[in-house]
Order: C-alpha cells, then structure tokens, then sequence
C-alpha cells in the first residue's frame, strides 16, 4: 500500500468514525464555526475520477456541496472547462483557501464560493453535482436532489444515499465512489394508441427502478427488461398479438406527463408513440 492510498483510507476512516462517533453533532471548523462534516481532503486522483464518472464537460454547471479548499471546483474549471463552478462551504477558512487557490488556477472568472449552509443554499442548476459528506448528511439532502432536473449526475465519494442505489460505482487507490442520475419522476397510469389498439401502463417507481403492467387489446402482461437513466425509460412486455405473445419493446424518454419513443414488435417496423399519464 502506498502512501497516498493510506492516506486515502485515514481520511475516509476519519469521516466514518467522526460519523459513528457523533452522528448528529457539529464539528469546529478552523474558521470559529461549527460544520456538519469534518474537513478531509480529496486526493487528486479521486477528483478526476469523480469529474470523470459524471462525464464533466464545457456545458456543465457544477457544484461541489462542503467544497472545502475548492480543489474540485477548481479542477472542473481549469480541466474539464464547465462553464460555471460553485463550491458551497461554512468554514470561511476554506473559503478564502478556495478562492486563493482558484486565483493561481487562472479560474476566478469561472468559479464562485460561497460561504453558508449548504441546507440553505439553492443548488438546482446544476449539472453536475459532487458531495464528500456524511451519510446523515447525503440522507438529509437526498429528498432535495432527488427534485433536481432529471438527468443531473450525482457523485459522492466514499458514502452511498441509503436505498438509492447507484447507477454505477468505482474503487480509486481504496477510496470508493457513487454515481447516480437523478430519474424522472414517471409512476403512474399511462395510455396510447397504435392504430385501432389501446394499451395502458401502469408503472412503479422506487428511484430509478420501475416496474408495472401493460394491458393491451388482447389481455396484460408484466413489463420486463425496464431501466430507466435520468429521461430514458425502456420496457419490454411479452403481449399477446395475433394468437400469440410477441414481444413489445418501448425506448424513449420522459417528458413531464408524457412517454415519447418508439415501440417495435419483434419482427415489425417501429412505431413513433406519445403515451400521457392520465392519473
């Protein structure tokens, strides 16, 4: 184990052990303050990787939650070139370090740091959002993110947001690292029509797992193969047509009230459908 990978682990087991120890607690800050979560820097190495899984590019808005001394932030700007960057801190220690920082970057005309609590901090323009806090913090913050635009991308290092499962996760140097994409909200009852047919839906969603019925001209069946990332919905059901099942696959995208996409029957053309939730 090098260096660096211990250095790593000590300050994921300080967060954890900051957590277990006083979850519901306030820790000093070097500014006279008290935080929510403990100062631990990232390790570079995390950093990329965490821009990188988010897929970080120039037409993004990130924000880094508890920013510390900016050095995502900074990194966004100065290396994946966002077009805005806001780094949110209570410490005013941190603050005046991630702007000096963000100074010898060359970055200040793209970056902004504000010192306030991050509950109270309205952060739904962004894109991109990264977190390195405390699992009662990601908790208490999940409601909020989980109102973002549908499709911002979600990164926090080292705590996961309880039951919502990632959409993908990575290992850097034995730091690890979630990723999601906040989903649409889709549940509900659904219904279109393909010529002379109508069909109804009914689907369930727990985050951005989905799960339901469709019932067609000729009986119901249960939607299969669904996945849903940020707009994009998929589902398949095996529907009776015919006199007998054929398989019915729908690929399109969430749009407010609407499921606009394609659906195909094995063996046929594809057919352009607007489905609108009715309840």
């Amino acid at each position: 184990m090098n260096l660096r990978t211990r250095f790593g682990l000590l300050g994921v087991a300080a967060l954890l052990f900051a957590f277990d120890a006083a979850a519901q607690s306030k820790f000093p800050g070097d500014g006279g303050v008290n935080l929510d979560v403990p100062y631990v820097p990232t390790p570079q190495t995390v950093v990329n990787r965490m821009l990188n899984m988010a897929q970080t590019g120039p037409n993004d808005i990130h924000y880094d939650l508890g920013s510390g001394d900016g050095r995502i932030v900074v990194t966004a700007a100065r290396d994946f070139k966002v077009k805005k960057g806001v780094g949110v801190d209570l410490d005013p220690v941190r603050i005046r370090e991630a702007n000096a920082n963000a100074k010898t970057a060359g970055v200040t005309d793209h970056v902004t740091f504000f010192q306030t609590d991050l509950f109270k901090f309205d952060f739904g323009e962004a894109t991109v959002l990264t977190l390195y806090l405390l699992p009662d913090v990601n908790l208490k913050l999940r409601p909020i993110i989980l109102d973002m635009k549908p499709g911002t991308r979600v990164v926090s290092h080292a705590f996961t947001m309880g039951d919502w499962k990632p959409d993908d996760q990575d290992n850097v140097e034995g730091e690890q690292l979630y990723y999601w994409v906040v989903p649409a909200k889709v549940g509900g009852t659904y219904e279109w029509k393909i010529g002379a047919d109508a069909y109804r839906a009914e689907v369930f969603q727990e985050f951005q797992l989905i799960s339901g019925t469709l019932t067609g001209p000729s009986g119901q069946a249960k939607l299969l193969n669904t996945s849903m990332r940020g707009v994009d919905v998929k589902f398949d059901a095996s529907v009776p047509k015919g006199g007998a099942p054929v398989v019915m696959h729908f690929a399109g995208k969430a749009e407010g009230d609407k499921l606009v996409g394609t659906i195909e029957f094995a063996g046929s053309g594809r057919t352009q459908v607007t489905a609108t939730r009715v309840k």
